[in-house]
């Protein structure tokens, strides 16, 4: 069985910095799951790339009508220089009527993939469509391994949105079922007091109770900024789905560590894993994917 963790010494480990520096105005985000194929040796990877909306440059399309429009190519590179997947997406943000305006919305788009086993790098090049010579060029390490079958969490997915179900046509934005508005660059702003997340528990047993434990704090804080639990049981045949919720409305803006702990009956701890969270009340941040164009 194939199974996934970032920083334990189980599962699939897909190691990845996710570190941007600010001056970026492509954001690239990873999650990483266990590929439900046993018979696949190699991870799930959901790609998600985020421009920055009110750095773009604006184009009249008509009266009082303004549009930018960006070209994102996204490669995943081998040691060698050959890439196992490359594609070119055009993201265009909402029609504005003055460019002037302080909302101008990132747009984001979303990719699944299934990698085999081996060490990679992540590369996204930006270039917007109406300035010419302009370019912006992300690039992180990305591996894929493969170790024992002991319980293990897949990434933390930061959501808008609580995960729900949906009748919609199965896409790249679901999973288990449930459709997940991701929290680009794990970025929670105006408007945005509750954060969500989604993530899977591989190895569980079919029918047993676990308790789930989640906290939010800032750096070297002595406490925590906010709390959550609950209880899963597990699943038989699949990942067992774990979700949660944490109030963010008397959260102050800064860098978080998300930590989402799984115990079995007698409070051991199983299975942990982290997400990096940013609060910013002042700033607005996308709704969610969008489909390129």
């Amino acid at each position: 069985m194939l199974l996934l963790a970032r920083l334990l010494p189980v599962g699939v480990a897909l190691c990845l910095s996710v570190t941007q520096a600010p001056t970026h105005q492509l954001q690239l985000d990873v999650a990483r799951f266990r590929n439900e194929d046993v018979a696949v040796k190699g991870g799930v990877v959901e790609l998600y790339a985020t421009v920055a909306g009110k750095h773009l440059t604006y184009q009249k399309r008509g009266p009082k009508m303004y549009q930018a429009g960006a070209t994102v190519t996204l490669e995943v590179v081998r040691p060698d220089g050959t890439a196992v997947y490359q594609e070119s997406v055009t993201l265009k943000p909402p029609v504005l009527r003055d460019t002037t305006a302080a909302i101008k919305n990132p747009v984001s788009f979303q990719k699944r993939l299934t990698l085999p086993e081996g060490r990679y790098t992540l590369r996204g090049q930006l270039k917007d469509q109406y300035r010419a010579g302009f370019t912006d060029i992300v690039e992180q390490p990305l591996v894929v391994e493969v170790s024992s079958p002991k319980p293990a969490l897949s990434d933390v997915v930061l959501l808008l949105k609580p995960a729900s179900r949906s009748s919609v046509e199965t896409n790249n934005f679901m999973r288990s079922g449930l459709s997940l508005t991701r929290a680009a660059g794990g970025l929670y702003a105006r408007g945005q007091d509750k954060l969500f997340f989604y993530s899977e528990l591989y190895a569980a047993l079919p029918g047993q109770a676990y308790g789930l434990r989640y906290r939010l704090r800032a750096g070297k804080a002595p406490k925590d900024a906010a709390t959550g639990q609950g209880t899963v049981q597990g699943a038989e045949g699949r990942p067992t789905v774990l979700t949660g919720e944490l109030d963010l409305s008397k959260v102050p803006a800064g860098k978080f560590t998300l930590t989402v702990e799984v115990r079995n009956a007698k409070n051991q701890l199983l299975a942990t894993q982290t997400a990096t969270v940013h609060r910013n009340p002042d700033e607005y941040a996308p709704a969610g994917a969008i489909l390129p164009r």
